[in-house]
């Protein structure tokens, strides 16, 4: 989009053309009552009525959290922004205007006004943004490192000679060098740590960035003046060896640094903008050309290429392929898609090329509320780190004073010594791993969550999981997968077990109970050829089953009278005892001679909820990791107590109703345990508003409705194990973290104080400091195993009812 207005090139001229209403779709969404939660998508001129928008932006020169929390004041302050909220972790920034006061090129004005650049966070060219500010990184680290061994070389031979081994005149002459090759530095790789302070003194404001351009500053002037006036105050020594090593050092630390965040922030970028700019729509002459993404509509035909991403939500119209759908299910497997299948926006085209009728765009894809939910969890300050973002600025001015301090104290003995300890100082006490300790580990660890199927709608979720000691799981959809499953067959005496499953397949179609599904879809399952009866009359009772009248396919006027349901509706006795789940039987009504009026047996089918076969692995686990697991369900007492028992779940309650669950979650939190709740995410909003976590498992959940914390977008409960472990681990990150720059501001202040610590070691201290904070957080992307795919139920058994299956309701269908 921005590409064909040239924004990139020239942000502060252009941005008026995103007050276009046409454009702010592409970097934002309208935000209405109950927008927020709703996942109904809304007409533009319902959007322009509301009047408030979210919009997202990238954002080009952010440095720390003082940054941060700059941009945020300086948005706050336009008439009509609502709300703004800053990441100094990813760059992005969410801003609440109202159109009716305020347009986008305004509150970005804004932003440029405080020294820093805004681009549209869905926009192409922010990653080409991104990558040009880590290739200039680059450069400058290499300069820098080329011109630090080269003033090394030259400063060695005065550590090194013994008096009158170097004469006046060569001091002078290597002094000269030094600061020819300082100059590249200053000039070119301290740019931006100058240019930020530079903005700061004009703004009246403190960032990171200012007590480190003056400490370079200082020990580039007084090794200056030293070079200039050997005879001065200053001209016992020069530092430039120790001013290009700890810039080395900085960049070194700010490079790696930007490399490791930026895989936070690329896996982000790689979710939002994996849709292609543009898509070969076909035209009413039936060519296809290529437009923006932006402007198709329902019913369009679009043209997808291999390795493209869906565009839209909507069916194949021509040719077979493969998709890639593992952000929307958390499964890495490709599902084949043909002619008639539906498609997902942001699965990926894998095989061929295939058209698509388009069904839904914008934010009534599944796909935008993904993308919206991953939006504000990248944005949100867990308490930690908008305690850390509170320190810093008071912590800034403390090391300005401390520095000043240090300067008065040791002036009398020696100027130049004086100005180089406050220059240590300066360096070694910059609060950049105390701000980034806590955003840079949860954001890794939503990232993590994310790859793996597991949305985190919250980050404060993560802290709050990390404490869990009490699970509360409901039973229908989350330790069973939805409906029934047929679990064995037993077939009269001279029926065929095919013939039976088909026949009561036939039946089945004709009702919307779950038994009727379960049958039917067995019957698909086992691809049984087609029935040779047709369907004449079909009469269902509620809660008992099916009455139906057939006629043969050939043999015209050849009827026959069956039910199908439970052993009263149909009139016969059960053909096996089966004491576990649900029993349905097929029979048929016999009409000639003494045996008229009679029901006989034709089948007996044995069904059972289909409990997910990891469950029981993962319940032990989490007792294993401390957890006490409690099953609230609404189903009835002795189903529930059936599951409870196969997976090891001691105390199980049925027949509870939302307020039920809710009581007996309170009871828990009042004894003072800690409890997550998983649910379907369907029925269980008060539960899941309520616990101190939540997870909303399942593919049926409403993304942009759910109360919960966390949404599971796979099929496997070994997500919830594995988002346990994670929130744990990541806390534990978080403290190591905290912990780590606690202790190194109290060795290195001291030591800078007393003069014992030289320049290029505090500019090597901070350089780690901060390193080793993003590294440790690393370390999450890599702490969780791939989702456990969804496995198999077990294969039908014929003759025999398995041992341990679930009861359901009692009755028929």
């Amino acid at each position: 989009m921005l590409a064909e207005t040239g924004f990139l090139h020239s942000p502060p001229v252009l941005t008026h053309l995103l007050d276009d209403p046409q454009e702010w779709r592409s970097f934002g969404r309208p935000v209405i009552e109950g927008a927020r939660q709703g996942s109904k998508a809304l007409a533009l001129e319902d959007a322009t009525e509301s009047q408030d928008w979210d919009s997202f932006v990238v954002l080009e020169g952010m440095h720390c959290a003082a940054c941060a929390l700059t941009i945020e004041d300086a948005l706050k302050a336009v008439p009509g922004v609502k709300a703004a909220e800053v990441s100094a972790a990813t760059r992005r920034a969410r801003v609440q205007w109202h159109s009716a006061h305020v347009l986008p090129s305004q509150w970005m004005e804004a932003i440029s006004r405080a020294g820093y650049h805004a681009l549209p966070a869905r926009d192409a060219f922010a990653r080409e943004l991104r990558q040009a500010e880590t290739r200039r990184a680059l450069w400058r680290w290499l300069v820098a490192g080329l011109c630090m061994m080269q003033v090394m070389m030259y400063a060695w031979p005065a550590y090194t000679a013994i008096p009158g081994d170097l004469s006046l005149e060569m001091e002078r002459l290597l002094r000269w060098a030094s600061w020819v090759l300082s100059l590249p530095v200053i000039v070119f790789c301290c740019g931006p740590f100058f240019k930020s302070a530079l903005k700061d003194i004009s703004q009246r404001r403190v960032s990171m960035d200012l007590p480190v351009a003056l400490g370079m500053f200082i020990t580039f002037v007084i090794s200056t003046l030293g070079t200039f006036d050997p005879a001065g105050p200053f001209g016992q020594e020069v530092f430039f060896d120790s001013l290009t090593m700890f810039v080395f050092f900085l960049l070194t630390g700010r490079w790696l640094e930007l490399r490791l965040r930026d895989r936070t922030a690329g896996a982000l970028e790689a979710v939002m903008n994996r849709l292609p700019d543009s898509v070969l729509r076909q035209t009413e002459a039936g060519e296809f050309e290529r437009v923006a993404i932006r402007r198709l509509r329902v019913g369009d035909v679009v043209r997808v290429l291999a390795g493209e991403a869906f565009p839209a939500d909507g069916h194949i119209v021509r040719g077979t392929t493969y998709a890639d759908e593992a952000l929307l299910t958390g499964e890495s497997t490709a599902v084949l898609r043909s002619t008639g299948d539906a498609v997902t926006t942001g699965s990926y085209n894998l095989d061929s090329v295939v058209d698509v009728r388009v069904d839904s765009v914008g934010e009534g894809t599944r796909f935008a509320q993904i993308v919206s939910l991953m939006e504000s969890a990248s944005l949100q300050k867990p308490t930690l780190a908008q305690l850390a973002d509170k320190v810093a600025r008071p912590f800034l001015i403390v090391v300005l004073l401390a520095a000043l301090a240090a300067a008065v104290w040791w002036w009398p003995t020696d100027p130049g010594k004086a100005l180089m300890v406050a220059v240590a100082v300066l360096i070694v006490t910059c609060p950049c791993a105390l701000s980034l300790a806590t955003p840079v580990a949860m954001l890794t660890a939503a990232g993590t969550l994310a790859r793996s199927g597991v949305l985190v709608r919250n980050l404060q979720g993560l802290e709050a999981l990390a404490a869990v000691d009490t699970l509360v799981f409901d039973k229908t959809g989350t330790l069973t997968r939805d409906g029934l499953v047929l679990r064995a067959l037993m077939p009269a005496v001279g029926q065929s077990t095919d013939d039976a499953l088909s026949l009561a397949a036939l039946l089945a179609r004709q009702s919307m109970h779950p038994a009727s599904k379960a049958l039917a879809q067995a019957a698909v399952a086992a691809q049984l050829p087609v029935s040779d009866w047709l369907l004449d009359s079909v009469q269902e009772v509620a809660g008992s089953g099916l009455d139906v009248w057939v006629q043969a396919r050939v043999v015209a006027g050849q009827r026959r009278h069956l039910r199908l349901g439970s052993a009263a509706h149909v009139q016969v006795a059960e053909l096996a005892p089966h004491e576990l789940g649900q029993s349905v039987l097929l029979a048929e009504e016999i009409q000639a001679g003494e045996s008229q009026g009679r029901w006989v047996a034709l089948a007996q089918f044995h069904l059972s909820e289909d409990v997910r076969p990891e469950a029981v692995q993962v319940i032990a686990d989490l007792k294993q990791q401390g957890v006490n697991v409690l099953l609230l369900s609404g189903d009835r007492s002795a189903a529930v107590a059936t599951v409870a028992a196969k997976l090891g779940i001691e105390q199980a309650r049925g027949d509870c109703k939302p307020q039920d669950k809710l009581a007996a979650m309170q009871a828990a939190q009042a004894a003072g345990h800690k409890v997550a709740m998983v649910g379907d995410g369907l029925n269980d909003g008060p539960v899941l508003a309520g616990a101190h976590v939540s997870f909303a498992f399942g593919k049926a959940v409403p993304l942009a409705q759910s109360k919960a914390d966390f949404v599971v977008l796979g099929e496997s409960l070994e997500l919830v194990l594995q988002s346990l472990l994670l929130a744990r681990k990541t806390l534990s990150v978080v403290r190591q973290n905290l912990g780590w720059a606690a202790a190194y501001n109290a060795v290195s202040i001291p030591l800078a104080l007393m003069g014992w610590m030289p320049a290029w070691l505090a500019g090597l201290g901070m350089a780690l400091s901060s390193l080793l904070v993003v590294a440790n957080a690393a370390r999450l992307a890599r702490s969780i195993s791939p989702a456990t795919l969804p496995i198999q139920s077990d294969a039908l058994t014929v003759a025999q009812p398995l041992a341990a299956t679930a009861p359901l309701a009692q009755g028929g269908l």
